[in-house]
Parts: structure tokens; C-alpha cells; sequence
């Protein structure tokens, strides 16, 4: 037997009694499905996804053809999911892809990968709190008239998301509930509108769903001769509108990161994560789908290019009656970008925390939880300081970066977004593998050929082409934020993460062996009896 496979034998062995509470452990039992669920689809955030994403694929992307994209990229993180949650099945830790990854490939690919997934997740804060800057400063100048500094609505919203991070996981998922629920309501309300009176100008525009479509660039002029300020709108890029529809989905793998607060994740991270990976992509496709449709194709590539918020705000007004539910989809599009931003302050913190405890240098500070809320409490103040690091130099160093449309939108938002999920598809594809891995090269536990074979399989290929048409379309996907010299660090900087992981868990292993040996290895087997 292998050193790993008796280091998984001694967990479940030593594993304490149900019910029982370890010193510096996460809260066992604290949510259950539907808190995990909240804040798995929180961190996607429909209502930021929509809003923030549909117009840049819809503009700049693959034009009408934005919702096949959607659909398109339900089909691959579905295929990925099955093999995922096949591993929740039998792994409960904070690290998720870290320990999934670890327990497949070993140590050495499991640091590595947790390093790029740790990344990931702490600008992915950062990227959010751009978006709720820029949503909050637009929805006071609307209400009010009044120019809100973007950075100091950012500040606003990093402390409260750290508030809520250190405090009771409850709280959290309280409020990412409430604030959800008002999200699909709305969101569903509007497109149900759309449905019922037929559509817009065009119709319900049924070729916007042709799944060909969404390998297809929004051609000059949007196809329809359409200008602004006297110049043809630019052509844009499949790659880009299929690139901005797996980000919309980023997050909802969070699921497993609460394996260990979960009251029977053995059962509830599996349900929980199809749920969401199924119930998200159907959702997005017909949102995004109907939006356009309302708005009708001229009038939508139009908005998409000039006025994102309006895109939709307009179409809830016509559709919904009058201003005050514009006032509402507001309102609702600045809290929803703020749970978005605690859902992934929370999955950082999660990450920072799994790591934390198992390394040496970090083990008594990130590795420690709070003595009564049982949170990862420094890991959460650690990612918080990120955050206010991120933003203040994206305001600082950012070309007049006061403007939030420039500063908070385009570099904070959109250059963390591709940052981190450059990073994180590469993540789910090595994942994919680590699963094959697990149940068919080392058999550690019986594996079926198709759901732990085939299908993880084709899903990490489908990561890996995504990655590829992300860095073959790069100096697209920059956009406004293309000559950045952040930008082009891009695609350096993930691979620096994984290296500098790859080089770090190499050095541990020639100096501390029975910590290598350990790396990962955090699982907790007592969840078995959490029925």
C-alpha cells in the first residue's frame, strides 16, 4: 500500500465521533443543501453574470449568437461536473480542486494546482468588488446625481464582505439566500415577459440558441450596417462570447469548499453542484436569450456597445412597469455584485485556510479558525488586505483611473476576470485528469468507466480548447485594458502561480518529507457518519 493510500486509512481510523468538534477546524454541520447551494450560485451571481458578461459577448463577442454560448458551455461543465462531484462522492476538504487534485496526482501536482485555485479565487474578489463599484456609482448618480468615488465604495464594500467573512458562515449564507432568490425573480419575471408578448422587433429570434451560432464572431456592423459616433461597430470574436460564458459560471464548483460546514456533504456537494452547474446553464441561455430577443438585434449590439446597464434596465422598465422596476433591477445589481464578492471573499478565505494548515510557515496563522464562529477568521482578514491591495492599485496606477467605467470596470473587473479564469480552467482540466487518475490508473476507489472515464475526459479537453481560444484571441479579450502592462503580464502570471507552487512543494519534500507526505491529505472521513 502506498504512503498515501495509509495516510487516507488513518484519517478515516483516527477520525474522531460525530458530532465532534476539532481545535481549529471549520464548523461542522453548519449548512445544508440549500445554504450550500446559495453560495455556490451566489458566486456565480446571475444577476452580475448577466449583466456584466451577456453585453461584452453580446458586442464584442459572438453577437447574437451570445446564448448558444451559454449553452454550449452548460454542455462542457456539465461533462466536467460528473467527474467532479464523482470525487466529492469520497473527498471532503476546504481545498476542493487542492485536495481532488492531490489525492489523483499526487502532492506535486496537488500544490501546484491549489496555488493557481487559490489565485484564482483571491482576484476573483477583487474583480467583483470592481464590478460593485462600478454598478453602485452608477445607480447613486442615477437616484441621486451625485459622482460617488468609485474607490471608496469599493473600501465600503471590501469591509462589510471582511465583516461577514469573519463572523458565523450562517450570516453569509442568510444573506447570499435572500439576496439570490430576489435575483432569479426578477431576472425571471423579465424574461417571461419577453416570452409572452412574442419578443421584441424580431421576434423571439429562435437562430440566437442555434449552438453553431456560438462558434460564430459578430460580424462588422453587427451584420446590420450599425455605427457609432460615424464608425461601423467592430467585428468581434466567438472566442471572446465563449470565453465570458464559462466565467459567468465561475464559482458554482465552490460547493465542495464547504464539504467540511456542510451537514452531510457526502450527498449534499454532489446534488448541490449538478443543481448548479445544470440549473445555472439553462438559466443564463434563456435569460440572455430573452434580453435579446426584447431588445430586438439592432437596438441589442447597439446597447451592448454603448450602454450595458441600459441593455437591461430599459428592457425591465418597458417590460415590467415603469421606473421604479428599473430603481429595483439597480438596486439588485449592486447587492448581487456585493454577494458575489462575499461568496468568493468566503471560497478564498476556504482555499487560503486548507492550504494554510498543512504548510509549516502558515499552519498557526492562515491554518487557524475563529474559537467560537469556527471561520478560517486570518485567512479572511488576509484576503481582505488582497482586496484593498488589488483595488488601490488598479485606482492608482490606472490611466484616469477615477473613472469607474475605466478604472472599476474595465481593469479591475475585466482584467482579474481573465485572470483568474485563465487560471481556473486550467484547473478544472487538470482536475478532470486527476479524477481519471484516482479511480482508474491507482483505484482507490471502484470507478465507472463513463462517469469517471470518458466524460471527465472530454470535459478537461473542453477546458483546455477554452484556454486555448482565450490566448489565441488575448489582445481582443483586453479590450479597452489591452495595452495595460497587467494585461499583457496575464498570461505570466498563471504561469509563475504554478511554477512558484510547483518549485515551493518541491522544496518541502526534500526538507520536511512527513509534511509532503501530508500535503492534501486534510480529509474528513467522520463526514461518513453525517447522515
Amino acid at each position: 500500500m502506498t504512503t498515501s493510500e495509509n495516510l487516507e486509512r488513518e484519517a478515516f481510523e483516527n477520525a474522531p465521533g460525530p458530532g465532534a468538534q476539532r481545535p481549529h477546524t471549520l464548523k461542522v454541520g453548519a449548512v445544508g443543501l440549500l445554504g450550500v447551494l446559495f453560495m455556490a450560485v451566489a458566486n456565480a451571481a446571475p444577476i452580475t453574470a448577466m449583466t456584466g458578461n451577456v453585453p461584452i459577448a453580446l458586442g464584442y463577442g459572438n453577437g447574437i449568437g451570445a446564448p448558444a454560448g451559454y449553452l454550449v458551455a452548460t454542455v462542457v461543465l456539465t461533462l466536467f461536473t460528473v467527474g467532479f462531484v464523482s470525487m466529492a462522492r469520497y473527498i471532503t476538504t476546504a481545498g476542493a480542486f487542492y485536495g481532488f487534485v492531490t489525492h489523483g496526482l499526487g502532492q506535486v501536482w496537488g500544490m501546484a494546482t491549489g496555488a493557481l485555485a487559490t489565485m484564482a479565487y483571491v482576484v476573483f474578489e477583487g474583480s467583483l468588488i470592481g464590478i460593485f463599484a462600478y454598478f453602485a456609482n452608477d445607480a447613486l448618480d442615477r437616484w441621486t446625481g451625485v459622482d460617488v468615488n468609485w474607490l471608496l465604495l469599493a473600501l465600503i464594500g471590501i469591509v462589510v464582505i471582511g465583516v461577514f467573512g469573519y463572523y458565523d458562515i450562517n450570516i453569509a449564507a442568510a444573506v447570499l439566500g435572500v439576496t439570490l432568490v430576489a435575483e432569479v425573480v426578477l431576472l425571471s419575471a423579465l424574461s417571461f415577459s419577453v416570452l409572452f408578448s412574442g419578443g421584441g422587433p424580431d421576434g423571439l429570434l429562435p437562430e440566437a440558441v442555434n449552438p453553431a451560432n456560438a462558434f460564430s464572431g459578430l460580424p462588422a456592423g453587427g451584420g446590420l450596417g450599425l455605427a457609432i459616433d460615424g464608425k461601423a461597430i467592430a467585428a468581434g470574436s466567438a472566442a471572446i462570447g465563449l470565453f465570458f460564458a464559462f466565467w459567468s459560471w465561475v464559482g458554482y464548483e465552490t460547493t465542495a469548499v464547504y464539504g467540511e460546514e456542510s451537514r452531510n456533504p457526502k450527498r449534499i456537494v454532489p446534488r448541490a453542484t449538478l443543481i448548479a452547474v445544470v440549473g445555472l446553464g439553462l438559466f443564463y441561455t434563456f435569460v440572455s436569450w430573452m434580453m435579446i430577443a426584447g431588445n430586438g438585434k439592432a437596438q441589442a449590439i447597439e446597447k451592448a456597445n454603448t450602454d450595458s446597464i441600459g441593455l437591461w434596465v430599459n428592457l425591465a422598465e418597458q417590460k415590467l412597469g415603469g421606473s421604479f422596476v428599473g430603481d429595483i433591477y439597480l438596486f439588485l445589481i449592486v447587492v448581487g455584485s456585493f454577494a458575489c464578492g462575499l461568496a468568493f471573499h468566503n471560497a478564498a478565505s476556504r482555499y487560503l485556510y486548507a492550504i494554510g494548515r498543512e504548510v509549516p510557515l502558515t499552519k498557526n496563522s492562515l491554518g487557524r479558525t475563529h474559537g467560537t464562529h469556527h471561520t478560517p477568521h486570518v485567512a479572511s482578514i488576509v484576503q481582505s488586505i488582497i482586496t484593498v491591495v488589488l483595488t488601490l492599485a488598479f485606482y492608482l496606477l490606472t490611466t484616469n483611473g477615477s473613472d469607474p467605467l475605466r478604472g472599476a470596470y474595465f481593469y479591475e473587473y475585466g482584467l482579474l476576470a481573465i485572470l483568474g479564469t485563465m487560471a481556473i480552467l486550467i484547473v478544472q482540466a487538470i482536475t478532470s485528469l486527476a479524477v481519471i487518475w484516482y479511480f482508474h490508473v491507482k483505484k482507490v476507489q471502484p470507478g465507472n468507466v463513463l462517469t469517471t472515464g470518458i466524460i471527465p475526459g472530454i470535459g478537461g479537453l473542453g477546458m483546455v480548447y477554452v484556454v486555448w481560444l482565450l490566448l489565441s484571441n488575448i489582445d481582443f479579450a483586453g479590450g479597452a485594458a489591452a495595452g495595460s502592462p497587467f494585461f499583457k503580464a496575464i498570461p505570466w502570471l498563471v504561469i509563475v502561480t504554478f511554477l512558484g507552487g510547483l518549485v515551493g512543494v518541491l522544496v518541502l519534500k526534500s526538507r520536511n518529507r512527513p509534511v509532503y507526505d501530508a500535503i492534501g491529505r486534510t480529509v474528513f472521513e467522520e463526514t461518513h457518519e453525517r447522515v
